[in-house]
């Protein structure tokens, strides 16, 4: 009998069938402090000898070792909003200081979003091959270097090249994060853990904003950079410190580009991962619109200031949260994935058309609150969608789970990154061109759910693997 959320399809996937890979044995999924990874296996993986990655201590001690090693991923995967959302208050500062239109600015946002997607390109087969310890401290140490040039960037067009930089050495921070959890989890039990790295990585986007806003009232944009150089700091050095390598040599692709891209084609070739990749992508591009126009739509249009945008953004953020823990501690296990995905869905297509509807002047002319409550409604069903797209497609596949990620993660930026700019078409003083690119994003991300991953077939195979 399959696992309660989890199809037989989905377990048959999980065994590498996608290009034909042996299954390799499974490490378990307890805690991610009494992960059944040997210890000899974790001190020897990195670069080769016990001393290049700590190794788990003995098992009483675990189970605070699991914390901060959740707290380290959590804190990884707050690489996009730290880096994104802390900015975006600032963004119409940039315009006035360095000269240049809203449009030219949000390239800023738009370069570290691309940069984010090349780079899991880069950094995910990597780690297949050399194991996920050196190529995250590797990209978390360019990361650094890169958000430092960018608080000195005399012009515009010199933060948008180091903003790229920047976004392709974060990549390392997301890619591999979810490469540990699938070294660590399986089923019904990654689903929990990547809503419970919601919960850490979701205070990100709550305080993010509120510290950009902080920042903005003792120095200008440049001081947001130097907030992020030091959190870059602080990730390096915890990584270093506390993060064991989670996949042994045992388990190492040897190959070079030849097999990762061959990892990827077959991938790829799967109808059902490519199906919850771009059904994640899409959702995605709908957040990444609202985060891309916000700042104007809020503050030019609306009138508010930085520090109220910081607290509307902060709560859309707490809703996200919430929602993420109602779904990773009620709803998996109890309901399939594919169901409480397709909710999901349904809230963000529903949210996206009431935002369009307001902001073309449907119901007349709206205040603040209203398309503020369509934001968080948005916002907030996004914890049904992100969580469980990730783990439906990592339950195909165990073989390659950096490439897997990879794909996952440059799906979503490459889509973010080609929406962002479309919400700024129209120019600063109208919300339409954001609330167009939402519900097209949410009506794509439909499609692709139902057109490829057929959900309805999952529930056909669950209930003839119970009989």
């Amino acid at each position: 009998m399959p696992e309660r959320g989890r199809t037989a399809r989905d377990q048959d996937g999980a065994q590498g069938h996608i290009t034909g890979a042996p299954a390799p044995a499974d490490i378990g999924t307890a805690d991610i402090g009494t992960a059944g990874i040997g210890t000899a296996d974790i001190g020897t993986a990195g670069t080769g000898s016990a001393s290049a990655a700590p190794t788990l201590p003995p098992r009483r001690a675990m189970r605070s070792v699991g914390l901060l090693v959740t707290l380290v991923l959590g804190g990884l995967t707050a690489v996009p909003p730290l880096s994104m959302d802390m900015y975006l208050p600032a963004l119409p500062d940039v315009t006035d200081a360095l000269h240049a239109s809203a449009a030219t600015v949000q390239l800023t946002l738009t370069a570290c979003l691309a940069g984010m997607a090349l780079g899991q390109l880069v950094v995910g087969p990597m780690s297949d091959r050399w194991g996920r310890r050196r190529p995250l401290i590797a990209g978390l140490l360019v990361y650094v270097a890169a958000t430092a040039v960018c608080a000195l960037a005399p012009t515009v067009e010199l933060l948008v090249a180091f903003r790229l930089l920047q976004g392709l050495a974060g990549a390392a921070g997301i890619v591999i994060a979810r490469a540990v959890v699938r070294d660590l989890y399986d089923g019904v039990d990654m689903a929990r853990f990547f809503s419970t790295l919601m919960l850490i990585s979701g205070v990100a986007p709550i305080i993010a904003p509120l510290i950009g806003g902080q920042v903005l009232r003792v120095t200008d944009w440049r001081g947001v950079f130097h907030v992020l150089t030091v959190v870059g700091v602080v990730l390096t050095a915890s990584v270093w410190r506390l993060l064991p390598e989670t996949l042994p040599p045992a388990r190492r692709h040897g190959g070079g580009v030849g097999e990762a891209l061959r990892a990827m084609r077959g991938l790829l070739a799967d109808r059902v991962f490519t199906g919850y990749m771009l059904t994640g992508g899409f959702a995605f591009a709908a957040l990444f619109a609202y985060i891309a126009a916000s700042p104007f739509v809020i503050q030019e249009i609306y009138g508010a200031s930085p520090q109220t945008y910081g607290v509307l953004f902060g709560v859309n953020s707490v809703g996200l949260v919430i929602v993420g823990q109602v779904n990773g501690k009620i709803l998996v296990g109890r309901v399939s994935l594919d169901r409480v995905l397709a909710a999901g869905l349904a809230v963000v297509t529903a949210a996206s058309a009431a935002l369009l509807a307001m902001s073309a002047g449907v119901f007349g002319e709206v205040g603040l609150f209203p398309v503020a409550a369509g934001l968080f409604v948005l916002m907030s069903a996004m914890s049904l969608c992100m969580p469980n797209t990730n783990a439906l497609a990592l339950m195909r596949t165990r073989h390659a789970a950096g490439s897997a990620s990879a794909l996952l993660g440059t799906c979503s930026f490459l889509i973010g990154a080609i929406a962002s700019p479309l919400v700024g078409v129209a120019g600063e003083r109208t919300a339409v061109p954001m609330a167009a690119v939402q519900l097209v994003c949410a009506l794509v991300a439909v499609g692709c759910f139902v057109a490829l991953c057929r959900p309805w077939r999952s529930q056909a195979d669950a209930k003839g693997a119970d009989s």
